[in-house]
């Protein structure tokens, strides 16, 4: 029987792994910049063009490489970062794997220089698909330069599969602010598309946040420190009234690499049980230096998942950490408008004592007396009525067709069928075609605002919103910036004005919710970004005609059945349905 397994040529074994290492423009941006963090950089330069879909480089003043270790450096698991597995345990460099520039080189142009200290000649290198196509000598300063052109331009799915310009771009400059945070001790340049929109001197880590973030966040930062026998942990927590319903503001250093973690997560927003409103996520800047033993980053390609050896004592630390800070500094609860004052407690009340019931007898009561049946009927009635009334708040008391259940669901019944709508993907749905009709019809419903809405924009804020200019005008939005003042003088009607910073920040700010896998434009995914922020939420109790409208409104929508998402917005019971279940 001949022989049916066969070693993959380097070319293609090189795009399989650039699939899990490369998945989009800000993947290249990252290994770069880690590469240039590991050549002990002072300077560091990023030019970006079309989203990195044209051109990513890095230039850098680092201890550059010989023309041997240009060669070797893309090849698959060449590295200067580890010589034996136990090395692998005890990381302290950024990179360590050895195949992120042979991914890089297999799905790209490449265009590499570089020059070592002390050495008047350097060596310039050119790839093609991660083949050679030219190479020679040059004179050059100390440092390397890589430019990679036309990503994914041989693998044209993948190409395809890129989101918008909007898009890939926030994920570029999420990985620029993570690496400029970590790294403050390094000068940054940012230029994109021949703008220089960053540019970020040798600085302490709260001037680097606020040179990132803007003002506006200097008077909400709130200094930790703490270091224990486990870890030490150093950063700023944002104050509570800066809160946001995006997890924008939430970054994690360990050993001054970025790493997302759910489980400090966690332990951070239990920290402020109490202190925040519903829906909101605080903000925070936590860097954590623990021993490099205790911890594992060999965990995924991207090396932004990481594993302790002690969870939970460090799950300890940081909340107390955290819950001593804002201690320290008299954080106090958030006002919350919206609660309900009757389920709180007064304090007239928590300083009372239990009182013993008194008993009382109806010396009246006959167990034999005989009922009258109007008294029974009138009885029954009347409770039914009250039942009626508090829970379905109706003014008739005949039989209803449409009531809600838990404050989320909406329930309608006809003769032969029970049906039962998510009220907020119902909503949802409505806002969405409406959002689609309003920027694609010339008759705007819009409506004026008395008084300006002010919105101070952050450098990568401004830079993001002059990408969506149009789309914002096309839904009813009528602004003038100034600077990265946003003035709003007009919004769309389907919008309240006291949402529309939290909306603003939803689209400009998240980090991870902004994935336009299930939109087809642009407009559609603003659509859908605006149905979902502006929509009612769960555990809203709505009137009678609040039902009846939300729904006569579902069912006039093109698509009544799915939300935005693809989530079934109701179920249909019928009446064998119902009968089967008994």
């Amino acid at each position: 029987m001949p022989d049916i397994i066969k070693i993959l040529p380097t070319e293609v074994s090189n795009k399989i792994a650039a699939g899990e290492v490369v998945q989009r423009p800000s993947s290249v941006l990252k290994e770069l910049l880690e590469n240039s963090i590991d050549a002990n950089s002072s300077k560091i330069k990023i030019v970006i063009k079309n989203a990195g879909k044209n051109l990513i480089q890095v230039i850098d003043d680092g201890q550059g490489m010989s023309r041997n270790d240009m060669h070797k450096s893309f090849v698959k698991h060449a590295t200067s970062k580890i010589n034996k597995i136990d090395d692998i345990f005890s990381i302290n460099s950024m990179g360590f794997r050895g195949e992120a520039l042979a991914a890089i080189a297999s799905v790209s142009m490449i265009e590499m220089s570089s020059s070592k200290l002390n050495e008047n000649d350097g060596y310039f290198i050119e790839l093609n698909g991660g083949k050679i196509i030219s190479e020679k000598e040059l004179i050059g300063n100390k440092g390397t330069s890589v430019k990679v052109q036309n990503l994914f331009y041989n693998v044209p799915a993948r190409r395809n599969f890129l989101k918008s310009d909007f898009v890939e771009l926030k994920h570029i400059i999420n990985v620029f602010n993570n690496i400029a945070l970590s790294h403050n001790e390094i000068e940054f340049s940012f230029i994109n598309n021949g703008e220089e929109i960053f540019y970020l001197k040798k600085e302490s880590l709260r001037k680097r946040i606020i040179s990132i973030f803007g003002e506006k966040i200097r008077e909400n930062l709130i200094p930790l420190n703490e270091d224990t026998q486990i870890a030490s942990l150093n950063g700023f927590i944002l104050k509570p009234g800066f809160a946001k319903k995006s997890r924008s503001n939430q970054y994690i250093f360990v050993n001054n690499r970025s790493v997302k973690s759910q489980f400090i997560n966690h332990s951070i927003f239990s920290s402020f049980d109490g202190l925040l409103r519903d829906g909101y996520y605080p903000g925070y800047f936590l860097f954590i230096n623990i021993d490099p033993t205790k911890i594992d980053v060999n965990v995924h390609p991207n090396k932004t998942e990481i594993k302790f050896d002690d969870d939970q004592n460090l799950y300890s630390i940081i909340n107390s950490a955290v819950k001593h800070c804002l201690g320290i500094y008299q954080v106090s609860p958030v006002l919350d408008f919206d609660k309900d004052p009757s389920m709180d407690i007064s304090y007239s009340q928590i300083k009372t004592y239990p009182k013993i019931p008194s008993i009382e007898v109806d010396s009246d009561f006959n167990p034999f007396q005989i009922f009258n049946d109007d008294k029974v009927e009138n009885l029954f009635s009347e409770k039914s009525q009250n039942i009626i009334e508090s829970d379905i708040e109706i003014e008739d008391k005949k039989f209803i067709k449409i009531f809600q259940i838990f404050n989320k669901f909406i329930v309608s019944a006809s003769t032969s069928s029970l049906i039962i709508i998510n009220q907020k993907l119902a909503h949802q749905r409505i806002l969405y075609e409406s959002f689609l009709k309003s920027m694609f019809d010339s008759a705007e419903d819009i409506q004026k605002l008395a008084f300006p809405l002010e919105y101070q924009l952050s450098k990568e804020q401004l830079i993001l919103f002059k990408k969506i200019d149009s789309e914002f005008k096309s839904l009813g939005f009528e602004y003038k910036l100034y600077n990265s003042q946003l003035k709003i003088s007009s919004i769309p009607s389907q919008l309240k004005m006291s949402s529309i910073e939290d909306i603003i920040d939803n689209i400009l700010n998240d980090e991870y919710d902004f994935d336009e896998s299930n939109s087809l434009s642009n407009s559609d995914f603003f659509a859908k970004k605006l149905s979902k922020s502006s929509s009612i939420k769960s555990g809203k109790k709505l009137n009678l005609n609040e039902q009846e409208f939300l729904v006569n409104q579902l069912f006039s929508c093109k698509e009544p059945n799915l939300c935005p998402d693809n989530k079934q917005i109701f179920v249909t019971l019928s009446k064998n349905d119902i009968e089967n279940i008994f």
